[in-house]
């Protein structure tokens, strides 16, 4: 029998490449047109270069596994490989001591000026009391984004005798308390608080352009600010004219909102920059080759995929039974956790009826997935998705019950967090498994989940309905569907509808003035 086919098709570390050569027949190829050639592997291995398209994986008749010698998958179509039931894995733990490590040299260039006086001893200039600098310890530390890379980044900054604050509300103030972090409940306290700020934030609609000028307006006077994450997390326009009347000390900066980047920031002498460096070690190098190359092996030996990016290979058998719960599962843990606003201590998951005869770890990483999309430094797949809950101190329960009062199947997730509780649950209905909320909050409801949902409570008054649906209609906001529950006549009442767009800012203020309590959800 022929051995599985893999192609290297950009160079990773040799340790990697043996490994792969000591089971699989191996071709370490980056020049051939890969469109005549890919046909014929069970996997490939690339990082960043190599562009896997959809209609190049369509041509991909035999391949399994792509593996990709590094973080990111966008040079990937992980669609594509999904539909044709092939995994996608990364390395994500690669990098993580090695950016922060990044992000300490970079603080230490900061306060102690090093680069430029490095640069002005190069020059010929001995310049002592222009490049003096300041001392770290006892200086306080904020960091905004507390998760691998960030905490790492603090261990450290506590190594230097630094006093470290940290922003994060997915993560357990027992996580904090272990790493002797203060957690500090906002962006803004970490602002007031923090002589140098490092930043460690995911990229989200929220975080993009979030350290802009009404930030810096609520920073300390002389604070330097450190970025080796994403360029996209600050407004360099905000920044540059921070910097430029002296309200910033300095920056440092490893990335930026386009790169190659070559404006006015680097004009500053206060300023210091790497070319996005963060992840260029030898070490990180090495790692993400020997981490890919054990993931292709598992994935061509039926192993566990640890790092895989998409929906892990289950049994047929499985598959079937517990496929459409799959994502109905996700989408009630993203629910949950927004209802919840993201501070939970424990993540409980019950599943009634038929389901409880499976193997239902799936659903309940499937639930995980969707509760931690967009909170964390990382990106969240169905495979490390357990690992962020125990990074973040929350704690996962698992419960199954044969028998479900109304409902064939039925899948409940709550949230708990310092003693109160955030319940709901859902179930498909029809040939199409249309994915259909029965409760939340408190309440029994029956609708369709949509990408936009907005939960009302309110005191069962009359006049309520009304009084919504002319809000929305002259904000020009179409309401697709609507129930209303309520617990007895008189008492409180929950509206759940779900709209068409976003509501515009205006209309969500006038809304949360009228009723005790409006929540706006995206499930996208």
């Amino acid at each position: 029998m022929s051995k599985p086919k893999v192609l290297v098709r950009e160079e990773i570390a040799e340790p990697g490449v043996r490994l792969l050569q000591e089971r699989f027949d191996v071709d370490v190829d980056g020049d051939s047109e890969l469109a005549d050639r890919i046909a014929d592997y069970d996997a490939i291995v690339i990082r960043s270069a190599t562009k896997l398209t959809g209609d190049l994986i369509d041509r991909a008749t035999k391949l399994k596994v792509i593996g990709r010698a590094g973080v990111g998958v966008d040079n990937v179509d992980v669609d594509a490989a999904t539909r044709r039931g092939i995994v996608v894995a990364n390395a994500p733990e690669s990098t993580v001591v090695s950016a922060a490590e990044h992000t300490i040299g970079l603080l230490v260039a900061l306060a102690r000026n090093i680069p430029q006086a490095h640069a002005a001893l190069k020059q010929g200039r001995w310049e002592r009391k222009t490049y003096g600098g300041v001392e770290l310890a006892a200086k306080t530390l904020g960091v905004l984004g507390f998760g691998r890379i960030g905490q790492q980044v603090a261990r450290r900054a506590a190594g230097l005798g630094m006093r470290v604050v940290a922003y994060d509300p997915f993560v357990t103030s027992e996580r904090f308390r272990e790493l002797g972090v203060e957690r500090l409940e906002t962006p803004d306290e970490v602002y007031a608080t923090a002589d140098f700020l490092t930043l460690h934030l995911p990229l989200t609609p929220e975080t993009t352009r979030s350290v802009d000028a009404s930030a810096f307006a609520k920073m300390r006077d002389g604070v330097h600010l450190v970025n080796a994450a994403r360029g996209e997390l600050v407004d360099e326009d905000a920044l540059l004219d921070a910097l430029r009347r002296g309200k910033v000390a300095g920056a440092a900066l490893d990335v930026f909102s386009a790169e190659p980047y070559s404006g006015p920031l680097l004009e500053l002498d206060n300023v210091v920059v790497t070319p996005h460096l963060a992840a260029s070690t030898e070490e990180a190098q090495d790692r993400a080759g020997v981490i890919i190359a054990e993931q292709v092996v598992a994935a061509l030996e039926g192993g566990l995929v640890t790092n895989a990016v998409n929906i892990p290979v289950i049994g047929a058998e499985d598959l079937e039974a517990l496929g459409a719960y799959i994502p109905l599962s996700a989408k009630l843990g993203r629910l949950a956790m927004e209802l919840a606003e993201g501070r939970v201590d424990e993540l409980r998951f019950t599943y009634f009826g038929g389901l409880s005869q499976y193997d239902t770890r799936l659903l309940t990483v499937a639930a995980l997935n969707g509760a931690f999309q967009g909170r964390s430094d990382q990106p969240v797949n169905y495979v490390n998705a357990p690992l962020v809950a125990a990074e973040r101190g929350v704690e996962v329960r698992e419960e199954r019950r044969r028998s479900s009062r109304d409902f064939t199947n039925l899948v409940r997730v709550e949230a708990i967090s310092g003693g109160k509780q955030v319940r709901v649950a859902g179930t498909t209905l029809g040939n199409e498994n249309r994915q259909w909320l029965v409760s939340a909050l408190g309440f029994e409801l029956d609708m369709e989940l949509s990408p936009l949902l907005v939960f009302f409570r309110y005191d069962d008054v009359p006049g309520v309905i009304g009084r919504v649906g002319t809000l929305f209609g002259d904000a020009g906001i179409n309401i697709a569907n609507m129930t209303v529950s309520r617990t007895r006549r008189g008492g409180k009442a929950l509206m759940a509808l779900s709209i068409d767009q976003p509501a515009p800012p205006e209309l969500v203020a006038r809304l949360r003035a009228d009723v005790d309590d409006a929540r706006f959800i995206s499930l996208e």
